[in-house]
């Protein structure tokens, strides 16, 4: 990378990522701009590493490698990673019962969009084109979180309508006769649900 000496490089990436972002609308607010807190050194390595992979590898190796990263975390971060990370032999378990060959898919706690990236692979591996068979629709709680499931999608070659909202509560696709088909992990660990306020709500 040749930048002139002093050069912030972290200020050049988070500039690349709005740049991004503007050719994106999907992507808009979405990517990280926080790269100016890294030292150069580090990113200098950083894209070393991203330059090392090969431009012709086949399939989709930067969502698979958003993927391993992603399950990484969720790892690291114990019980609260599950709160946006299902396993990925749990979600194609889902995914291989539900058979999403064509329709409207909407996973009402979609986390970092695991459902949507393993749903478009099965219609790959049926010969289909994913975005022209199957139309994606989620909801999440945490704004972090949605950005996860969006940088998720891109990286996969998908776009979506994921909204930020509390699913308990809040219905922002009026989901109701809707959806060809639903399907989510939610937390099972929530308790504090309060039901006077879904006893009136058509989704219960």
């Amino acid at each position: 990378m040749n930048l002139p000496e002093g050069e912030n490089i972290g200020q050049a990436i988070n500039d690349a990522m709005r740049a991004i972002e503007a050719e994106n609308p999907d992507l808009r607010d979405v990517l990280p701009k926080t790269y100016n807190r890294l030292e150069n050194r580090i990113l200098v390595e950083l894209l070393k590493m991203m330059g090392s992979i090969p431009m012709d590898m086949e399939g989709d190796a930067f969502g698979k490698v958003y993927e391993y990263f992603l399950g990484k975390f969720a790892m690291t971060e114990g019980q609260k990673g599950g709160e946006f990370y299902t396993p990925t032999s749990i979600v194609k378990l889902i995914v291989e019962i539900i058979e999403p060959f064509h329709g409207r898919i909407f996973d009402p706690a979609c986390g970092s969009g695991g459902m949507f990236v393993q749903s478009a692979r099965f219609v790959r591996e049926h010969k289909a084109n994913a975005m022209e068979e199957i139309s994606i629709y989620g909801q999440e709680r945490v704004a972090e979180t949605v950005r996860l499931g969006k940088m998720n999608l891109a990286v996969h070659g998908l776009a979506g309508d994921i909204r930020q909202g509390n699913t308990y509560y809040e219905d922002l696709h009026n989901s109701p006769g809707k959806f060809d088909f639903v399907m989510a992990n939610p937390p099972f660990n929530v308790n504090a649900v309060d039901k006077e306020r879904l006893k009136d709500d058509p989704r219960y």
